[in-house]
């Protein structure tokens, strides 16, 4: 028997998701399983292809809903969770019980760990770390901006290499030590993961420099254009750290299989009044209340250049 777990890559809460329905899943559904991982990345068009669901069981965590009849488990707190039309009636009309979605929840991996718990009688003991990190990281819960910056604890390191890691079969030995209930220091520890970590922190402190020089501050929102600079990914929480008093951070990238707005606002301010992933679903984005993004082709750098514009001159104007 095969479950497919498709699970948000090159995210923390998306692994550590993937990791705690995994441990779920053998202990109390079906301990003879063959697990398979895919990891899912937003862009433009389809994000679910044809021969997604290859399992007998398939589960999307931490990732957009599919109706697609295969897929048989799935859980999510995304508020822009429901991509095509009619996927939230379909969602809502679904008597399995095995399918779940809370807009409220700070992380997936919260999220799931108690819905598990309170449904199927799950024990998520051992792993009360990776759940505490999985709240800290995707609810932006660090005491301050330098803490997010610097990447002293060991799970920042791990989200670190996560945000970077493009190479599957080490994502699935990190997804397995996570199911072992590893302790995270250990897991920051193995060469494996702090060999490739020494060119991303070099990275880092490089992307630390040019965002220095590109970002700029207008009305409560700081904007940016590393997308020729070729600067893939960087740490999203810079921004704050170089204008801690900013409301919002607006800012435009490039990878080779998309062009990226990424919208966030101030996690250490009061809550904005304005729903982030309402306007990003305006341009075929999505994501939380206070943070979210828009994918286009990587060809229409223009067109992303002026939804950035006009989202920031939208924010300016928030109350």
């Amino acid at each position: 028997m095969r479950l497919r777990i498709c699970f948000h890559d090159n995210c923390f809460d998306g692994a550590a998701s993937a990791a705690l329905f995994t441990s779920f899943y053998r202990t109390r559904v079906r301990g003879d399983a063959e697990i398979l991982y895919r990891g899912m990345a937003h862009k433009p068009g389809d994000v679910f292809p044809e021969g997604t669901f290859d399992g007998d069981e398939n589960v999307v965590v931490d990732f957009r809903f599919s109706s697609d009849p295969r897929l048989t488990w799935w859980f999510d707190h995304h508020v822009s969770a429901f991509q095509q039309p009619g996927d939230d009636e379909r969602f809502r009309a679904d008597t399995s019980g095995q399918k779940f979605f809370d807009p409220t929840a700070k992380s997936c991996t919260r999220f799931l760990a108690r819905t598990c718990t309170e449904r199927f009688g799950f024990d998520p003991a051992p792993y009360a770390e990776l759940i505490h990190w999985g709240e800290i990281i995707d609810g932006a819960l660090f005491e301050s901006p330098d803490a997010a910056v610097k990447l002293a604890e060991p799970a920042l390191r791990l989200m670190t290499w996560m945000e970077n890691n493009h190479d599957m079969p080490l994502t699935e030995r990190y997804i397995q030590r996570l199911v072992d209930a590893r302790p995270l220091a250990e897991i920051a520890a193995e060469p494996w993961v702090t060999g490739p970590l020494e060119p991303i922190f070099h990275q880092h402190a490089v992307a630390l420099e040019v965002l220095r020089a590109r970002t700029h501050s207008d009305g409560g929102v700081v904007t940016f254009d590393v997308s020729d600079d070729g600067i893939e990914t960087y740490n999203k929480f810079i921004p704050y750290f170089l204008f801690p008093a900013c409301r919002f951070v607006v800012g435009v990238s490039r990878s080779p299989r998309r062009m990226k707005i990424s919208v966030g606002s101030n996690p250490w301010l009061p809550r904005p009044k304005v729903s982030i992933a309402a306007i990003c679903e305006r341009y075929g984005g999505g994501g939380h209340p206070v943070v979210g993004a828009v994918s286009l082709p990587v060809d229409e750098v223009a067109r992303a250049r002026e939804i950035a514009g006009e989202i920031a001159e939208e924010l300016r104007r928030a109350p």
